[in-house]
């Protein structure tokens, strides 16, 4: 089938079988375009929990299905691709995370939404980009455990000076591809472009942008804007959905190839096979699904 079948055969299959697709802004275009609802992972965090569907499909890598089981317990959740792995999720485990924790009795254990069920279930509370200095300043803890982005550990670092950050060593590898060179090089390139960063990008990168944001607003921001042209730092799969819903604006990449492998690995036919055998289901422990629960729920309280 071409791309037009595909997603027509998506569309009948998700109203026979009551599904709802839900589509990270890293995904490649055509599927942006069937989506459900397309965000980041804070975004979709909601959007799983009130669901009200039988099935989901999440086109993203396997730690946001994980994530959507852990909120809707009940739901059948489906990854399309189970290749498709955050390899900054895979940085931190939880043998390791324990014995940190024991070298820091006091600290809280804040995990990044971007981390593996396990993880999430021996935190205390989660946090996504959109929400992490909310939540970070909102605890009672004086020290923080935060994993596993050391960038975006830093980035709290810069707003909440009350508290201790013991970051842990992991990084995005398309955002910690960015350099200060490629920010000055976009503003020669594009003088009159507004610079968005992720707050996952080095600081060196975050401390020049005009603004920094999370994917979703990233978008929001550049709704918001008079300015006519925006680069952003972040993978690339945005620039895509900004063209598509701001054709009046223009919207450059950065200066540097940005593309997430795994989130690519995801295509219309794998949804669509998925969703036909309702295979590659998330299955977690139950006591998994009630740990990470409440560091998710806090999280969702406290944003």
């Amino acid at each position: 089938m071409d791309q037009e079948q595909l997603k027509r055969e998506i569309l009948r299959l998700k109203k026979e079988k009551k599904a709802v697709l839900l589509v990270h802004n890293y995904q490649r275009p055509e599927i942006q375009e069937i989506a459900d609802f397309l965000g980041d992972s804070l975004d979709l965090s909601r959007k799983a929990k009130d669901a009200e569907a039988d099935i989901i499909v999440f086109a993203g890598v396997t730690f946001m299905a994980e994530t959507a089981k852990i909120l809707s317990p009940d739901k059948k959740v489906l990854t399309p691709e189970p290749a498709a792995r955050c390899p900054m999720a895979d940085m931190v485990n939880v043998e390791s995370l324990l014995e940190l924790k024991r070298q820091h009795p006091d600290a809280a254990i804040v995990a990044y939404v971007n981390t593996n069920a396990d993880v999430k279930a021996i935190a205390d509370v989660c946090v996504t980009s959109a929400n992490v200095v909310k939540v970070v300043r909102a605890l009672d803890a004086k020290k923080i455990i935060f994993v596993p982005d050391k960038n975006l550990a830093n980035y709290v670092s810069i707003y909440v000076k009350d508290k201790e950050i013991i970051p842990w060593d992991g990084y995005c590898y398309v955002h910690d591809s960015f350099t200060e060179e490629d920010l000055f090089k976009a503003k020669d390139e594009h003088p009159n472009a507004v610079i968005i960063a992720h707050p996952e990008c080095r600081e060196e990168v975050v401390m020049n942008a005009d603004y920094v944001e999370s994917t979703q607003g990233m978008i929001r921001t550049a709704k918001i804007l008079n300015a006519p042209e925006y680069v952003f730092f972040t993978e690339e799969g945005l620039v895509d959905r900004a063209v598509r819903e701001m054709p009046d604006k223009r919207f450059y990449k950065p200066p540097r190839t940005a593309i997430c492998q795994q989130m690519k690995e995801i295509t219309l036919e794998k949804i669509y096979e998925s969703l036909l055998y309702e295979r590659y289901e998330v299955v977690l422990e139950p006591e998994i699904i009630k740990k990470a629960q409440r560091a998710l729920n806090k999280m969702l309280e406290l944003s």
